[in-house]
């Protein structure tokens, strides 16, 4: 079976919740002590395999792939000052993979911005990886845990595969919540280890007391390539945005869909709370270390 080796990540939101840092600033691009945190997701997928990323942006967010291509000019008077291990790292992406950049059009949903990828992943199945979310890459091994466990699943299987972990009741009402089609609600919740099973369904952001599980969607997905025509086909729902889980819920009906359980912890990048805890952690972790 081929493996995949495309992913998307959507970039194109305005990331309202990080004013007034990401006034100026795309919110990717903030810092997770030393590296912006959309390093870390994409050092996270070439780890797991990917050898073409595609970022969907906009017009005002043409910084982050500038992040990722080379500046001659500073690479040059680095490399002129004899600080030529410097120059290499900011030289980072190995050679054999691709960071390509494509706009939405519209602010039209999820759904929309992965769709928006179609011209450029064409035939193939590919990640998703919401750069909001960064998992840790200090308590786990990204060559074999969390996305790189999930595309070694759909190779096997072939199923689809969603990222989901075990969130405290009182915070249920902000995710999407895994209905399982197993009874794997007792036994799953309160699992750290990477496991994948089918999942019947999502609920968005329900109440404790209608919540069919705790096990929360993370943000990260392995999709075939048959989600594109679902998206494709998706009309507009709430605010007019096309959402991805009602393609989710069409591939689940048709094909069936798996949710794996999530390794070590993750951090939500796009909210000021519990990105200011990431950078300090990350800090510490490279202060620790050097």
């Amino acid at each position: 079976m081929t493996k995949i080796t495309h992913a998307v990540i959507p970039v194109a939101g305005f990331g309202t919740r990080m004013l007034p840092l990401s006034k100026s600033v795309p919110k990717e691009l903030l810092p997770l002590g030393n590296r912006p945190a959309i390093h870390y997701v994409v050092e996270e997928a070439i780890a797991a395999g990917i050898k073409h990323i595609v970022l969907v942006g906009h017009a005002q967010k043409s910084a982050i792939e500038n992040y990722f291509d080379t500046n001659a000019e500073l690479d040059h008077q680095l490399r002129q000052k004899g600080k030529d291990a410097l120059a290499d790292s900011l030289n980072w992406l190995p050679k054999d993979v691709s960071v390509s950049m494509i706009r939405q059009g519209k602010a039209l949903g999820l759904g929309h911005a992965v769709l928006a990828a179609r011209p450029i992943i064409g035939d193939n199945d590919f990640a998703v990886l919401l750069p909001d979310v960064v998992l840790d890459p200090f308590t786990t091994d990204s060559q074999s845990d969390n996305l790189a466990f999930m595309i070694k699943q759909f190779a096997d299987d072939r199923h689809s595969q969603i990222l989901v972990d075990q969130v405290a009741d009182e915070d249920v009402h902000k995710y999407g919540i895994a209905k399982l089609s197993q009874d794997f609600a007792t036994q799953n919740d309160n699992t750290s280890e990477n496991m994948s099973f089918k999942v019947a369904g999502f609920v968005e952001k329900p109440s404790l007391d209608k919540a069919p599980s705790r096990l929360a969607v993370v943000g990260r997905y392995v999709f075939s390539n048959q989600i594109f025509n679902y998206l494709a086909n998706t009309t507009a729902s709430v605010g007019g945005e096309i959402q991805l889980t009602d393609a989710i819920d069409a591939l689940i009906s048709q094909y069936g869909v798996n949710v794996t359980t999530m390794r070590g912890d993750s951090y939500d990048a796009g909210d000021m709370h519990s990105y200011m805890q990431a950078f300090i952690y990350f800090a510490q972790q490279q202060l620790d270390n050097n």
